[in-house]
């Protein structure tokens, strides 16, 4: 017998489990919540709100928690804003809108990514009574967006106090030493595919202190880094690293200048004090 498959939800990506999660400091407490919520029925962590900028890995770990319960045999639907906004209005259209409520509200678990494109007010209003009816019935729910409930401006004033009464959590920006441990994983992965490929390690370093962005800039650094070396036929030095991601390495922000310091300068340069200048 084949476990549950996911109901009416979007598709999970394969390899977006918890085996293949990279943690570090900025995604510990996040992982370990996670892990909790998906290997038991508790409902006293509902709602799970995880929220993080882009390329942190929150749809990663969103999407582990639903093959984690897939694999415990619940009925798990993970659903984009988009998905269900589509869904909801041509449910509408086909006069099948109470089916595809009732089919939501007697799921084990609903996972919520991308809350933060959730718009218009009847698709607001519906989200809201399948959350409600999902948390009163004692259901699990996990939300991931890109900013904490108090901040989704574009979401129902009573869909955010009920977020904001879970459980929720932020998801930090990449460490060096994070982005070197993604480096390796995702290195160790294409190395399964073909085994004669090498980079050396001085490469990947060069690599965590230089691109600082987020995971998926990463990806795109480990992916260019695998086909020059594949091209080349020969290990990849740090020079044609550099080459390979040099549109990925953020030029340092300029100091800031504050409007203390333009004050004291002013200050200074008319000998008066900065008191009197004000």
């Amino acid at each position: 017998e084949s476990a549950p498959k996911s109901l009416i939800g979007s598709p999970l990506a394969r390899r977006l489990t918890f085996q293949t999660f990279v943690s570090g400091r900025a995604n510990q407490l996040a992982l370990s919540l996670a892990r909790k919520l998906a290997e038991s029925q508790d409902a006293a962590m509902t709602p799970l709100f995880l929220h993080a900028a882009v390329g942190l890995g929150k749809t990663h770990l969103a999407q582990a928690i639903a093959h984690a319960a897939l694999a415990r045999r619940q009925s798990v639907v993970y659903l984009t804003a988009e998905t269900f906004m589509y869904g909801f209005v041509n449910a509408l259209r086909s006069q099948s809108a109470i089916a595809f409520k009732e089919q939501l509200r007697s799921i084990d678990l609903l996972i919520f990514d991308d809350a933060q494109f959730l718009q218009g007010r009847v698709i607001q209003n519906e989200f809201g009574h399948v959350l409600n009816s999902l948390i009163d019935a004692g259901r699990q729910v996990v939300i991931a967006a890109d900013r904490p409930p108090s901040e989704l401006d574009s979401v129902d004033e009573r869909v955010r106090s009920r977020l904001a009464g879970g459980i929720c959590v932020e998801m930090q920006g990449f460490d060096e030493a994070l982005r070197l441990k993604i480096l390796e994983a995702r290195l160790a992965a294409a190395q399964a595919a073909n085994p004669t490929l090498e980079v050396p390690h001085e490469v990947l370093s060069f690599i965590a202190g230089a691109v600082v962005s987020n995971g998926r800039d990463l990806e795109g650094a480990v992916n260019r880094l695998v086909a020059h070396a594949q091209l080349a036929g020969q290990p990849m030095t740090l020079a044609a690293a550099e080459a390979a991601v040099r549109d990925l390495i953020r030029p340092r922000e300029p100091k800031r200048v504050k409007i203390e310091d333009i004050q004291k300068r002013v200050a200074s340069h008319y000998n008066v004090s900065r008191a009197d200048l004000l």
